[in-house]
């Protein structure tokens, strides 16, 4: 319904047009290419593929397409991982319909659209500490697996899963690994 909203304000803009609308995050790269896109207007939370991983593949795809993350997730880590994936915006839900479509114009023309209160954010929360295998084995035990079966999951031995969740757990100053979990979560990390 969002989606729809959204699509509707923007064909209402006489410089904009909607030329396709997807619902899943795998369908991204293929509608954008058979659209021939100029500009992608993600979500963070799609089925399929998240946003984040889709902004990724598609910059790889089409370099020339500009990626604008919208989202209701403001958090520091995701900016920096959607600017990381090739993203040219950042923006959360909670901004009026002009404001968007100005951020797209702005966009096309080159510009960083980043929410000013979230780029404060990210910078004084400095980078991801954790590794990229640190990130996988705490999402995948992050609905309490135990260690076996994130091993086997991942393909890795138990006490390599070990180490990376003690190191995980040690790098959010968390004391066990759920909580490492949620710290990453809030942050934007996972």
């Amino acid at each position: 319904m969002v989606r729809g909203a959204l699509g509707t304000l923007l064909g209402l803009e006489p410089d904009i047009e909607v030329v396709s609308q997807v619902g899943r995050g795998d369908e991204i790269v293929a509608a954008a290419l058979d659209s021939r896109a100029d500009v992608a207007l993600l979500d963070i939370e799609m089925p399929g593929l998240d946003g984040l991983s889709a902004a990724e593949v598609l910059h790889r795809t089409m370099p020339d397409c500009v990626i604008i993350i919208l989202t209701t997730f403001g958090r520091p880590g995701y900016l920096r991982r959607a600017m990381e994936a090739g993203a040219s915006g950042f923006l959360v839900k909670d901004g009026p319909a002009e404001d968007l479509a100005a951020a797209i114009r702005r966009a096309m023309a080159g510009e960083r659209v980043i929410d000013n209160a979230l780029a404060a954010a990210a910078l004084s929360a400095g980078p991801n500490p954790l590794s990229t295998r640190e990130r996988e084995v705490l999402a995948a035990a992050a609905d309490g697996s135990t260690i076996a079966s994130v091993a086997s999951r991942l393909f890795l031995s138990e006490g390599t899963v070990r180490n990376y969740l003690s190191s995980a757990i040690q790098k959010t100053e968390a004391a066990t690994r759920m909580e490492a979990v949620l710290t990453a979560e809030r942050r934007g990390w996972l």
